[in-house]
């Protein structure tokens, strides 16, 4: 399959379905729901780590690569999986976490009994004057530098501490890499998604230095100057040896150049890549912990443009997404998901599904799951918004103030379970969830498919749509600049067929003439008025 031919649905694996009724979704519980995810129109599934693992950081600290997490069930649950979504022509893609490993992992352990071997299987260096190596801050907070007092060293997390940094620059552990991914492409993943992986080249060891601008440390590890080599022996090693598999990497914080080296067929690394700078038009002064109070569609507009023109002249791909497991629900953050839900929903699903690149749905979105609206902290469960939590209370804010705070950006709104039906627990368990979802607008599947204006039957007619028509995926794509910060349209072309993408992305009707007697093909309004467009109406015309 090509890569322009892929539709991808991501699974939270602990929220999709329970089906052993623990309260935590599992693989047999994916494994039920396989005919409706064909029933919508996707092709792949992207699993979030499956692996044994502590859960700190849900999954995303790995303890063995080669084990199932029990909670999800077992390795012959998961070869079932990949038969069953095998015989409905769906393939899995699972996420691949090679930045770091858990502290409980065995390499880890065997380092702090004082391996050498082990040792340089991580980054163990020694203080300065009692401080540790740099000044380098994690992303969840605090140093990114642990002490372990026993050996006297510092050891390198640039997420939670339970998190180590491993040393891609050692051979051997390169080598204990690709025997990792080989063991799972063995048995017939067909997909792999590298998180952070353009993080994983880092200094060379004694070569450490402070950041004397922004304190992080982010600019002497992201997209490291061995982050292609290291790339392209992956490749070689290991993806490029089987037939018809098809890579993504998170990118984090990298640029426009980097991201089509990364992206571009030629260079043999990866076949598309992940962007984030659209969903960070929301911070403000750049900060994720802030309540944004208005939309800034402008700047977001901006962000989407300038990367797909790049990449579309660079000959590289993008992952088009609006909403992921460490994001908000976009229906929340970006639309109005209390009066104008189903256009919101809608409107923002035309958006990125007809950008140039391959689409990614985030499971819940197709019946339009919302943000969770908590009214306590205690109802979070993310280690990145409890330790955002502290922090905030440490810049004296109230609890009300980081409450509307973290309601608009906690991870925890992206990890909801899947609201299935009207039952108890919405028939995702007949036990009480892992996470608390109140579903204040009673947002259901079983809802949405009796109600005249269906989400999800919006989602499978433009997945349609897109799947028969060669334009939508290999076409070109143009901008239409507007006066209007909340209108935003884009062209696909290619020489046999023009498209006409128009959107409203605001809940106000915005002054727009269309000419008449053009040929619709979607509209997620039940009329058109050619002198403006509606709250989130989003049009499809051919030209």
């Amino acid at each position: 399959m090509k890569k322009e031919d892929l539709v991808v649905y991501e699974i939270y694996v602990k929220s999709f379905n329970d089906s052993n009724d623990d309260g935590i979704g599992d693989l047999n519980g994916i494994k039920e729901k396989i005919p409706y995810l064909r029933k919508l129109g996707i092709n792949y599934i992207w699993l979030t780590p499956i692996y044994q693992t502590p859960n700190i950081d849900n999954g995303y600290d790995i303890e063995n690569y080669y084990k199932i997490n029990p909670d999800y069930g077992t390795m012959s649950d998961f070869n079932n999986l990949l038969k069953e979504a095998k015989k409905y022509k769906i393939n899995i893609m699972l996420d691949m976490v090679l930045n770091h490993t858990s502290t409980q992992h065995h390499w880890f352990k065997r380092a702090l009994k004082g391996s050498k071997k082990y040792q340089n299987y991580y980054f163990f260096e020694k203080g300065k004057n009692n401080k540790p190596p740099t000044n380098w801050t994690s992303k969840f907070g605090g140093s990114a530098w642990e002490y372990i007092k026993k050996l006297d060293l510092w050891y390198l997390h640039l997420f939670s501490k339970q998190q180590a940094d491993i040393n891609w620059e050692n051979k051997k552990l390169r080598a204990e890499v690709f025997k990792i991914v080989n063991f799972w492409l063995k048995k017939g993943v067909k997909g792999l998604r590298f998180d952070v992986i353009n993080l994983i080249s880092k200094p060379e060891k004694k070569n450490w230095k402070n950041d004397l601008k922004y304190n992080d440390g982010r600019k002497f590890y992201t997209d490291g100057k061995n982050i292609n080599f290291y790339l392209k022996e992956l490749n070689k090693k290991t993806f490029s040896n089987y037939k018809n598999v098809f890579t993504v990497g998170e990118l984090s914080s990298t640029n426009l150049k980097h991201f089509a080296n990364y992206s571009n067929p030629k260079n043999k690394e990866l076949d598309m890549g992940f962007i984030f700078y659209h969903l960070k038009t929301d911070y403000i002064d750049n900060h994720k912990w802030s309540y944004a109070p208005t939309k800034d569609f402008k700047k977001f507009k901006e962000v989407i443009e300038t990367w797909q023109l790049y990449q579309q002249k660079h000959n590289s791909w993008i992952a088009n997404f609006l909403s992921n497991h460490d994001q908000p629900r976009h229906i929340s953050r970006f639309g109005n998901d209390k009066i104008y839900h189903y256009q919101s929903a809608t409107c923002f699903a035309i958006l990125y599904i007809f950008l140039r690149g391959t689409p990614f749905i985030y499971y819940g979105e197709e019946i339009g799951q919302t943000n969770l609206y908590n009214t306590k902290i205690e109802e979070f469960n993310d280690i990145e918004t409890t330790n955002a939590y502290k922090k905030l209370r440490s810049e004296n804010k109230t609890d009300d103030q980081i409450l509307k705070i973290i309601n608009q950006k906690s991870r925890d709104n992206g990890r909801s379970p899947f609201a299935w039906n009207n039952k108890k627990y919405y028939g995702f368990s007949e036990t009480r969830p892992w996470l608390k979802y109140k579903n204040i607008y009673n947002i259901t599947l079983e809802n949405d498919l009796k109600s005249k204006n269906s989400i999800f039957k919006f989602y499978q007619e433009i997945l349609k749509l897109r799947q028969q028509n060669k334009t939508f995926k290999l076409g070109k794509i143009k901008f239409i600049e507007t006066n209007n910060d909340n209108i935003f349209i884009y062209k696909r072309y290619d020489d046999q067929k023009n498209y006409q993408i128009i959107l409203n992305l605001s809940d106000k009707k915005q002054n727009y003439k269309i000419k008449e007697n053009i040929k619709i093909i979607i509209n997620n309004h039940e009329k058109l008025n050619f002198n403006f467009l509606n709250p989130y109406q989003a049009i499809i015309i051919e030209c």
